[in-house]
This record gives C-alpha cells, structure tokens and sequence, in this order.
C-alpha cells in the first residue's frame, strides 16, 4: 500500500470546544503523522476559495459563515492508505449516522457543525494541503 497524504482540518467548533488534544489524540493513535499544523482563521474569502468545489449548493452559504466564524486547525496527515483511513476515523458527515468511537460521533453536534474535515481522494489531499502549507512547511517526520 501506499504513503498517502491527506487533510485534516479542526472547524471552528472543535477549537471552540477546546478538543483540539483530544481529536489529534484520535489521529495520532490511529497511526497518522503530523506533517505540518497550524492555527488559522479563514475569512469569508479564503472558506469561499477552499470550498470552491461546493458553490452553488444550498448549504455553501452555510458553510462559509461557520467556517470563518472562528479558528481553525488545518492538519497535514500522512500514513498509509491515509484518504480512506482517515475518513472511517471521523465517521459520517452527520454525527448521528456515524459509526461509535468515530470523531464525530464523539464530538460532532450535528451535520453542519461536525468538528472535522476530511479530503475525499488523495488527489484532493494534495490540493487541499497545499492550500494550507508549502513543501517547506510539512515536516518529514520519520519516527
């Protein structure tokens, strides 16, 4: 199988409710590496840029306001088969489908605010770091 990279990003309400250790707990124990993460707070315009791909659906305008209400913690994660691990590890979309011991069954309040994000496919894993981090700033960490 191969080294694969993904995005993890903490949404506002996990930083809001203080469980950013917590849930890099549930990612590190998972067997991912932290390749590079930061505090940020995304403004109408870089939400709208990142979430691109979602304009025009109805709960794009949603989803913007939450997202650049607050801080948030953008994650460079790598591991094998990262994309698909990473996303069994969050658990559905809306917390209530989520599987127990998932992030969002954990933590999540409901489908819009649901603590986490996660690429979809490991090509949007590379676009969605890069939006976050130059080469230089991801860490190769091989312990």
């Amino acid at each position: 199988m191969a080294i694969e990279r993904t995005l993890a990003i903490l949404k506002p309400d996990c930083v809001r409710k203080q469980l950013i250790g917590e849930v890099t707990s549930h990612i590190q124990k998972a067997g991912f590496k932290i390749l590079g993460m930061k505090m940020i707070r995304l403004t109408s315009e870089t939400a709208g840029g990142f979430y691109a791909v979602h304009r025009g659906r109805p709960f794009f305008d949603e989803l913007i306001k939450f997202m650049s209400s607050g801080a948030c913690v953008p994650i460079a994660l790598e591991k094998e088969n990262a994309v698909a691990d990473y996303r069994k590890l969050i658990g559905a979309t809306d917390p209530k489908d989520a599987e127990d011991g998932t992030i969002r069954k954990l933590y999540a309040d409901n489908k819009g605010e649901n603590i986490v994000h996660g690429s979809d496919s490991v090509d949007n894993g590379k676009i969605e770091i890069s939006y976050f981090f130059s080469e230089r700033e991801l860490v190769a960490n091989n312990s």
